[in-house]
């Protein structure tokens, strides 16, 4: 057999004042055909996965481009149309295949083009031809469009929030894609529309549950793979909001009967999915409060996961005001202060101007005194097997409070990145991180405490405020009763 692997993603919030270019693909991650490392990236963890199959199997796998930006902006026309048609004729030049295998987010969105992955699916499919299978992994936090459905065979999206599985799910779509080129199943694709955009951590219930409920499923007959797209409300399309997928051995009736089914169960947890937010006063004063610690905050609307800078500074700044100690925040975003930092050196007292820079939403520039106590060249941080890059990074320390300053946004994943940055994160009452869900799977063991700040800023976190101009059907919360159309059919 011969198959074809590739990955482009990134997850694109169509609110954010960031744009998106090739820099930022570059700086993420991007490795040309045969250099892609042994160890996987969020979306490409499909490359170590096919190598291994085709060492035990022995059969020929042909690598193509894969590459990841940090979530950001619109993509610009250029640089999509590069990314794509780079594996266009990477698949060209592959063929004769048996299969392709891609690693996608689904959330990408550029200015030309609402549906990248739709678009990159169609077009490899014109080129593919209609008998070799096509299987691709997303992220939950996508757009499922009738385009990606018709051209692909396979479409499996990671299950946990914490994204912690999504190694697991490179093995299903390529277990599955492999089985298919051998004629051994008959995948068949259905899906249903939730229609409802809502915050889904599957780490508590009802969703973890939930979860549990659909890996149940898997194996049972002929269902072979069952999904839950929970969309990415940062994002103003036309498919926006969550889809139930389920993958049959030839049995579509029965597809499209388990989609609606579990759907429907979706449906009916909107509203009680979120954790409890806090506003940024009453976060502060109860961990302070707390008797142990560290207790984690969570800046989750100033994620740079979601799109948006990473570079706000009102929780820090009303810790500051408040004279807080054993606080460390991590990260604020601030490429000109990290390299006035390095210019400085470590152990350099100076005055320095940090964070709230890209938006008139996300606070006043900091003005200090500050202590650079590290600097890391290339820092990194870990997200499972994973390592995703800081860029240049400093920690620095203003009236008992340190500050993990960094020139690749990310947001954060672990402990180790306050470690990497001579910060000793279970010696702190207090830690800042800015991510939604995902710093959760490794902090958790850490944490006496884990707290959900909601401080509004560039993030759309309200579907009933944010003003989408693309949506054409009726969702939830937006429309109080979306599905009363089909009741009544």
């Amino acid at each position: 057999m011969r198959i074809f692997c590739a990955s482009v993603a990134t997850e694109t919030n169509t609110f954010s004042p960031l744009k998106t270019d090739m820099t930022d693909f570059e700086e993420s991650f991007y490795a040309a055909p045969g250099e892609h490392p042994e160890t996987p990236t969020l979306c490409s963890a499909v490359f170590p996965v096919c190598r291994r199959r085709a060492r035990a199997e022995n059969w020929t796998l042909i690598e193509g481009t894969a590459t990841w930006a940090e979530p950001g902006g619109l993509i610009n026309a250029a640089t999509w149309e590069y990314l794509r048609n780079e594996i266009l004729e990477q698949v060209q030049a592959a063929l004769p295949l048996d299969g392709i295998i891609l690693g996608l987010h689904g959330a990408m969105v550029a200015q030309t083009c609402d549906d990248c992955e739709g678009d990159l699916l169609s077009r490899i499919r014109e080129v593919a031809g209609p008998d070799v299978v096509i299987g691709a992994t997303l992220d939950p936090h996508s757009h499922l469009t009738r385009r990606r459905l018709e051209a692909a065979d396979i479409l499996i999206a990671f299950k946990e929030f914490p994204h912690t599985d999504f190694v697991d799910c490179a093995e299903s779509c390529v277990d599955l894609t492999l089985r298919a080129a051998r004629g051994e199943i008959k995948p068949r694709l259905s899906a249903f529309d939730c229609r409802m955009i809502e915050v889904m951590p599957t780490n508590a219930e009802p969703m973890r549950g939930f979860v549990d409920q659909i890996k149940a499923h898997e194996g049972r007959g002929s269902v072979l793979s069952v999904s839950i797209i929970h969309g990415f409300m940062a994002a103003d399309v036309p498919d926006i909001g969550a889809h139930i997928m389920v993958i049959t051995d030839d049995h579509p009736e029965l597809g499209a009967y388990l989609a609606r089914d579990l759907g429907m169960q979706l449906f009916d947890f909107r509203g009680r999915t979120k954790p409890q937010l806090l506003s940024a006063g009453e976060a502060l004063e109860q961990a302070q409060n707390a008797p142990g610690g560290p207790v984690v905050i969570a800046d989750i609307w100033d994620n740079p996961g979601g799109g948006v800078p990473g570079d706000s500074t009102i929780l820090t700044k009303l810790a500051l005001d408040r004279q807080m100690t054993s606080l460390a925040v991590g990260s604020i975003w601030d490429p000109m202060a990290v390299r006035i930092c390095m210019s400085a050196g470590e152990g350099a007292r100076l005055f320095l101007r940090f964070g709230g820079k890209t938006s008139a939403t996300a606070g006043a520039p900091i003005d200090a005194e500050v202590e650079i106590f590290k600097l890391v060249r290339n820092a990194e941080q870990s997200f499972g097997q994973s390592r995703v890059p800081l860029g240049d990074a400093a920690a620095i320390r203003v009236d008992g409070i340190e500050v993990v300053l960094n020139s690749v946004r990310s947001q954060a994943f672990s402990p180790d990145l306050f470690s990497n940055l001579g910060i000793d994160p279970s010696a702190r009452k207090i830690l800042i991180v800015k991510s939604t869900n995902h710093f959760r799977g490794a902090f958790e063991a850490l944490a006496s405490d884990i707290l959900y700040v909601s401080i509004e800023g560039l993030y759309p976190s309200n579907p009933l405020t944010n003003g989408y101009r693309k949506l054409t059907r009726p969702v939830w919360p937006i429309v109080e009763n979306p599905h009363a159309e089909l009741e009544s059919a």
